[in-house]
């Protein structure tokens, strides 16, 4: 698998704007905001994708959600609504090769996103 830019922000090759952390994921702010609030979520452990999760254990899979739904919590983001995005592929729009989660909010979302 190839040094991505998550690979270098977990490494603390490059710096991040944090927003929570635990001993299975990181969650920091996106330095290119879709939204008034826009925060990635990476687990440590690396996976290329979305369609790698099959292979990780069911318990990677069910931190990585759950870490996602903390995060959203910490954001105070419940009362409003957000979404969560998990973009994969090409045409999916992924541009690091690292499974991530958007979690977007803080306006009114339209829809279809796409």
């Amino acid at each position: 698998m190839e040094t991505t830019i998550f690979d270098k922000i977990l490494a603390g090759e490059l710096p991040c704007d944090k927003v929570y952390e635990d001993e299975t994921v990181l969650a920091f702010r996106d330095i290119s905001p879709q939204a008034p609030i826009h925060v990635l979520v990476i687990p440590k452990e690396k996976s290329e994708g979305f369609h790698n999760l099959p292979e990780k254990e069911i318990e990677y899979t069910g931190k990585f959600f759950t870490a996602v739904a903390k995060v959203a919590r910490l954001l105070d983001l419940e009362k409003d609504g957000y979404r969560i995005v998990l973009n994969h592929g090409e045409d999916g729009q992924q541009t690091v090769d690292y499974i991530h989660a958007h979690i977007l909010g803080g306006r009114k979302l339209s829809w279809p996103p796409g």
